[in-house]
C-alpha cells in the first residue's frame, strides 16, 4: 500500500514537473508551443517524431533514386501571346526572356517593388507564346499581379487547361523510350520537345532536379489516363505525394509557401539559378541589385543533417542563447545505413558553415550543403 502511496506521489510530481516545465517554456518562448495534430495535444519543438519511413514510402523513394518513378503534378500553365510578351514579361520577373531561345525555359521570380519574394515559376519560349508554369496554389496570385501590371501592353493572358505527370529517377530516359519517346537522355535541362503519342500531341520538358534525371509531360486532361497507363506499363512505379515530398527535401528544393515564404528575398533562398543581373530593369530588381553589390544578405537557405530528437518545422537552432537558424521542411528519408532525418531552414550566414554542428536538448544538427547528394539521393538502397 505504501508503494502504491509512492508511486502515486511520484506520478503526481512527474505531471506536475511536465506542466511546470511547459509552462515556463509557454511564458519564455510561448513559438515553441506546437500543436500536433496527429496526437491532438500540445507539445514543445524538442519532441520527436515517433514516424518512420513506411515499407510503401521506401519501395517509392527507391524508384526516385535508382530506376524511375511517376508522379501526378498539381501544375497550372499561364500563355501570353500578343506583340508585347516578351519585353512585357521580362519587366516582371528575375530571369532573362529576352534571350531565351525557342522550346527552352528558365526558372524565375516575380517580386513587389520592396524586393520581396510574390510567387516563383518558370517560362518556356514557344516561339508563337510564352507558356508561364507555376504551382496551382500560386495561379491566382499570378493571374492578378500580371492584370494589375498590364496596362497599354499588347499582351493577352489565357489559362489552359492540361494535366502534368513528372517523373524521376536515373532510368527515366529508358522508360520512355519503351512508352515510344527516344532520345530524351539529350535534352538539355529546361528544354521543350514537342512529341506525338497516337493522335495526341503532348510537350515533354526536362526537370532541373540537381540530384537525378527528371521530366514532365504536359497533356490535354482526355488524354492524361491513357499516358500513365503508357509509362506505367513501360516500368515505372507509381509515387505517391508523401514520398514527393521526402525526395524534395533530400534534393534540397525549396516549395513556394513552406520553404520560400513572401517576406523573402531571392538572394536568401539560395536560388541563383531564378536571377540575371545583366537583363535589365524589373519589378524589385532596384533590392536585388542593391544585395548583390553590397553583399549584404545575412540569411542564407541550406540544409541540415539531424541527429536524435525530430524536431519540427519552425524548430529554431540557437547559439550563445540567441536563434541562429529556423528550419522550414523535416523528412526522414531512407537510406543504405537506415533512415536519416534531413530538414531546410535559413540561417544566419555566420553561421551556416558546412559541418558546424549545434545541439538543443536532445538534437544535434549540422550544416550540410544542398542537394543531400551523399545523404540520401546517391545511395542505393
Amino acid at each position: 500500500m505504501a508503494g502504491d502511496q509512492n508511486g502515486g506521489a511520484r506520478s503526481g510530481l512527474t505531471v506536475k514537473a511536465h506542466y511546470l516545465a511547459a509552462t515556463v517554456i509557454t511564458m519564455l518562448r510561448p513559438e515553441l508551443l506546437r500543436y500536433n495534430r496527429r496526437s491532438m495535444r500540445l507539445e514543445t519543438q524538442y519532441e520527436q517524431s515517433k514516424v518512420g519511413v513506411s515499407p510503401e514510402a521506401r519501395n517509392e523513394f527507391r524508384a526516385l533514386v535508382s530506376f524511375c518513378g511517376i508522379y501526378k503534378l498539381d501544375r497550372t500553365h499561364i500563355r501570353l501571346t500578343g506583340a508585347d510578351r516578351v519585353r512585357w514579361l521580362n519587366g516582371m520577373v528575375t530571369n532573362n526572356i529576352r534571350d531565351l531561345a525557342i522550346d527552352h525555359g528558365v526558372y524565375a521570380f516575380l517580386l513587389n517593388p520592396q524586393g520581396k519574394i510574390q510567387a516563383d515559376l518558370y517560362v518556356f519560349n514557344r516561339g508563337e507564346s510564352l507558356v508561364v508554369e507555376s504551382d496551382s496554389t500560386q495561379i491566382e496570385t499570378i493571374l492578378q499581379i500580371f492584370d494589375r501590371y498590364i496596362i497599354m501592353d499588347e499582351v493577352e493572358v489565357e489559362k489552359l487547361p492540361s494535366t502534368v505527370i513528372g517523373f524521376a529517377g536515373p532510368a527515366c530516359s529508358k522508360v520512355l523510350a519503351r512508352a515510344g519517346f527516344p532520345d530524351t537522355e539529350k535534352m538539355r535541362h529546361l528544354q521543350v520537345s514537342e512529341l506525338q503519342f497516337g493522335e495526341q500531341k503532348l510537350r515533354l520538358v526536362r526537370g532541373d532536379n540537381p540530384s537525378v534525371p527528371s521530366y514532365e509531360v504536359c497533356v490535354g486532361v482526355e488524354f492524361a489516363e491513357q499516358i500513365w497507363e503508357a509509362l506505367l506499363q513501360a516500368g515505372a512505379q507509381e509515387i505517391h505525394a508523401d514520398t514527393c515530398e521526402l525526395f524534395r527535401v533530400a534534393s534540397g528544393i525549396p516549395k513556394f509557401g513552406v520553404d520560400i515564404r513572401q517576406k523573402d528575398l531571392p538572394q536568401e533562398t539560395g536560388q541563383e539559378r531564378a536571377l540575371n543581373f545583366n537583363k535589365g530593369c524589373y519589378v524589385g530588381q532596384e533590392i536585388v541589385e542593391r544585395i548583390r553589390s553590397r553583399g549584404a544578405v545575412h540569411r542564407i537557405f541550406t540544409g541540415f543533417e539531424v541527429e536524435g530528437a525530430v524536431p519540427s518545422p519552425g524548430f529554431r537552432i540557437q547559439h550563445d542563447g540567441k536563434d541562429v537558424a529556423e528550419l522550414t521542411s523535416v523528412a526522414i528519408v531512407p537510406t543504405a545505413e537506415g533512415e536519416r532525418a534531413l530538414a531546410l531552414g535559413y540561417g544566419r550566414k555566420e553561421f551556416m558553415v558546412p559541418g558546424k554542428e549545434y545541439v538543443s536538448g536532445e538534437t544535434k544538427m549540422r550544416v550540410a550543403r544542398l542537394p543531400f547528394a551523399d545523404m540520401a539521393v546517391g545511395l542505393p538502397i
